[in-house]
């Protein structure tokens, strides 16, 4: 088998949630070979370009007659493989991913260790702000966006249920994660970590 039908293959067993970028194929060929493959199927509407270097595999809905639109958190996680950025979503984003904010944010807003930037397609703008690598290197992707979410409450306003509700969340692995990788976060947003992982799940 060579390699284009290896990255078509790739691509026909793909969700349509998954996002891509050339980078992802990397293992199977050269940059100019995948970019040829992933244009030709731009090109056949076997795949949609969101942005520049940003892809998905559209699934077609027949009652509305449309096609379904790409995850924009799946869009941002691509655009941060493709600059090889570390990310955590921030604000209302974090809230509306973790279940406490119903409403779908204006703009969809991530702390990053790259540049400030933002990529807008189909009415919808992602916001890339950038922190100091001290809030988001050497945790993982769900214990930074706990620790976006917390201050996105803010201090003093986080209540017992929503203490209980994020502990619902985490499983017993990812509630030892947090504890150790938010040790050296601010005191207060600890003391609200060490709440969420030590209350009983009910």
């Amino acid at each position: 088998m060579n390699a284009k039908q290896k990255i078509i293959d790739r691509i026909d067993i793909m969700e349509s949630k998954d996002v891509f970028i050339a980078n992802d194929f990397f293992d199977i060929a050269g940059y100019e070979t995948i970019k040829s493959v992933l244009n030709r199927l731009v090109l056949s509407k076997e795949i949609k370009r969101i942005i520049n270097g940003i892809y998905y595999k559209p699934k077609y809905i027949e009652y509305i007659g449309e096609y379904e639109a790409p995850s924009v958190n799946e869009v941002a996680k691509a655009i941060a493989r493709k600059y090889n950025w570390t990310i955590a979503p921030s604000g209302n984003t974090a809230l509306n991913l973790l279940g406490l904010s119903t409403q779908v944010p204006a703009k969809w807003t991530y702390i990053s260790d790259g540049r400030y930037v933002n990529f807008s397609f189909d009415n919808v703008t992602i916001e890339f702000k950038h922190r100091n690598n001290g809030e988001i290197s050497n945790m993982s992707t769900l214990t930074a966006m706990v620790i976006q979410v917390i201050k996105a409450l803010g201090k003093g306003n986080i209540t017992s249920e929503q203490v209980q509700y994020l502990s619902e969340k985490l499983s017993k692995e990812e509630k030892e994660e947090l504890l150790k990788d938010a040790r050296y976060t601010s005191v207060w947003i600890y003391d609200i970590i060490r709440k969420i992982s030590e209350v009983k799940n009910v």
